[in-house]
């Protein structure tokens, strides 16, 4: 049964997006990730979602916007929980999964250009902190990423890292409830194809 004065929050991990060099901010979703999108607000419509944030990329932003629209509700865009930027240069793919895992491994590293997992998680927690409260007792949905979704949830339990990331999917549906003095309580994956 649901305290009252206990806080969700839904990390709504972005949809299918074809990766565009230099369109980190402006690639929206593939067809397949439109369709999920549906499936994602059929899912989180049950949830009686009442606040709908964003990280400010239109594909996090896509990936919530059919939920927002049947609720008839505007989202609201944190630019702090935009992605984790990588590097300031392209990473080859052949060389992409070593980078992440030794960004999530060293949480002060971080390639020239980019963010560490330190300085990317604060600044996404102070938002969170923030949401949590302002809407205390609320169900609340953000359109979030990868990188920075693990980082959040990082913060409030250190299982969660590299393997798991490497474990999410796109998109993905995580459940977040928090108590009455915002500590992480429990945390349950809602996504099904």
């Amino acid at each position: 049964m649901e305290e009252i004065n206990q806080t969700f929050i839904y990390f709504v991990r972005h949809a299918e997006s074809a990766y565009i060099e230099g369109a980190e901010r402006s690639r929206g979703l593939t067809e397949q990730g439109k369709q999920d999108a549906k499936k994602i607000k059929d899912i989180l419509l049950e949830e009686q979602i009442q606040i709908l944030i964003s990280s400010p990329y239109r594909r996090a932003v896509e990936t919530i916007q059919e939920l927002a629209n049947a609720l008839r509700k505007n989202i609201i865009i944190e630019e702090d929980l935009r992605e984790r930027q990588l590097s300031g240069t392209f990473i080859a793919q052949d060389h992409f999964m070593a980078a992440k895992k030794k960004v999530f491994d060293e949480p002060d590293f971080s390639f020239p250009g980019g963010e560490s997992g330190k300085d990317a998680q604060m600044r996404a927690i102070r938002v969170i902190s923030r949401l949590l409260e302002q809407y205390n007792g609320k169900k609340i949905a953000i359109g979030t990423h990868g990188d920075i979704m693990t980082l959040m949830m990082n913060y409030y339990d250190k299982t969660y890292g590299f393997d798991f990331w490497m474990n999410t999917t796109m998109p993905d549906i995580y459940k977040l409830q928090f108590n009455s003095n915002n500590r992480l309580e429990e945390v349950t994956r809602l996504w099904r194809k």
